[in-house]
This record gives structure tokens, sequence and C-alpha cells, in this order.
């Protein structure tokens, strides 16, 4: 995950370790913290364990990058604020069921542009998706600037955020769902799949797609067709066209 691709503003971070255990301990949506590589003692230990236990993502990092964040006393830890609560996916698939909903569960794989995430997500909310779920690492931060570019739909739309996504998966097909992922890499083409049944989208990162171990997982595997010499989409385009399918054909019922 680069974090280059946004400047945070000062309310989006906490520096610090006892300020970073009081915000977790007071409740605060943790997006990420990030750890100086070098640094081990106690407080340092005591931070990990309680970022574990509420199952907050952390990486290591050179000293070098949390100083290009603040230049402040910073401990060798600072953690960025979420700009969003997290939803709980067992939750949502419960209420949709309980409605009589056909739910449309949103499985990003890897999304780690702040734009497209936000992108995807005014989309997905525009099409009632139920929730958008991803993994805990290796995701695009949920910050004001993926808030931005949602034009607000993250306020309105689930976001589940999963540490184990193939679990996720699993879940969602013992749940009722089709894992359909959507690539290049199809055969069949969107139109040509029953959207009208509970389904779960997987959309894959922007880089190297879906990871070949989530496609042997899913369901089916479909592309959305092209006619010119650059067959792969940008990935919200993909989502956005994706996601309008499963609405014309639920709506033409």
């Amino acid at each position: 995950m680069a974090f280059h691709q946004f400047k945070p503003e000062k309310k989006d971070i906490i520096f610090g370790i006892h300020p970073i255990m009081e915000a977790i301990e007071a409740g605060k949506e943790i997006e990420r913290i990030l750890i100086q590589k070098e640094l081990s003692n106690i407080q340092l230990k005591e931070l990990l364990g309680l970022a574990a236990t509420r199952k907050i993502p952390y990486q290591k990092v050179p000293t070098e990058k949390l100083d290009g964040i603040t230049r402040k006393n910073h401990q060798g830890a600072i953690c960025f604020l979420s700009a969003i609560t997290y939803s709980s996916l067992d939750h949502i698939l419960q209420e949709a069921f309980e409605k009589g909903k056909a739910p449309i569960i949103l499985v990003l794989d890897r999304i780690t542009d702040v734009r497209n995430f936000g992108a995807i997500s005014r989309t997905a909310e525009c099409c009632g998706v139920d929730a958008i779920v991803v993994p805990s690492r290796g995701s695009a931060q949920i910050n004001a600037d993926a808030v931005k570019t949602s034009a607000g739909a993250l306020h309105h739309i689930p976001v589940c955020r999963e540490e184990n996504l193939k679990s996720t998966l699993n879940y969602l097909k013992e749940c009722g769902l089709q894992l359909v992922a959507c690539t290049e890499k199809g055969t069949q083409t969107i139109s040509r799949f029953d959207f009208t049944t509970p389904v779960a989208l997987l959309m894959g990162s922007e880089e190297d797609g879906i990871s070949e171990e989530y496609l042997k997982l899913s369901d089916a595997i479909l592309k959305i067709p092209t006619t010119g010499k650059v067959n792969s989409l940008n990935v919200s385009v993909a989502a956005g066209m994706a996601l309008y399918e499963i609405i014309r054909q639920r709506n033409s019922i």
C-alpha cells in the first residue's frame, strides 16, 4: 500500500503511542497504524497487542515515512483515523434476507487508489449495493479524499473491513451468494449471466487484477466486451458497468 497518494490533514492523524492507545480505547475508528520499523519497547508491544485485539491493521515502516507525515515527536507511531464507521457483514446479510432481498455485495480485492475507491463507492450506492467488502490490508485508505470522491456516498453505503478475504468469500458462498469475478480473463460476457439471484461481485486491483486464489473460488468469471485495441478498463469504470448490468436485469423483471 502506497501512502504517497494523499496528504493527510492534521485532523486525520494521531501520533504518539499513548494518544493512539487512548483513541483506540475511546472507540475511535482507526483506519491503520504505522509503526517505526526499528523500534521495540514495552509501550509499543502494548499498542500492537491492543491493535491485534481490535483487529486494527498496522504496518512497520522506516522512520523517514513517519517523519514525512509529521515533524512532531511521533514516538515511532502514527495512526490514521477512518472517515467512516465499518459495518458487520453478518448483520447486513441477515437484514437483506429478512427483507426478502437478493443482496448485492461488492468485494474489492486490493483496490489501492483512493479516488478509484471513491468513484466505485459512489456508483455502488447509486446501484443499491448492500455493502462493499475490503481487506484490512492492502486496500485504499478510506479518508476524507475518498469520501469527497464518492460525493458523500461513503456516508450512506456500508463498508465491511475483513481480515481474511478468502474466508469471507467462502462465507458469502455458504450464505447462498454466487461469487462472480469480473475480469478481462473471463470467457462469458456479463449480459449472459443471471444476476437476479444473490450475488457477490468481485473486482480486482488496478495493477494485476483479481488474485488467482479468488478466481478459483468464483462461481463464474465474466468479462465486459470491448472492441478497441485496449482490452482492459479502469476498475471504477468496469465496476460501474457490471453493477448497472445487475440493475438492468433486476429492473426488467
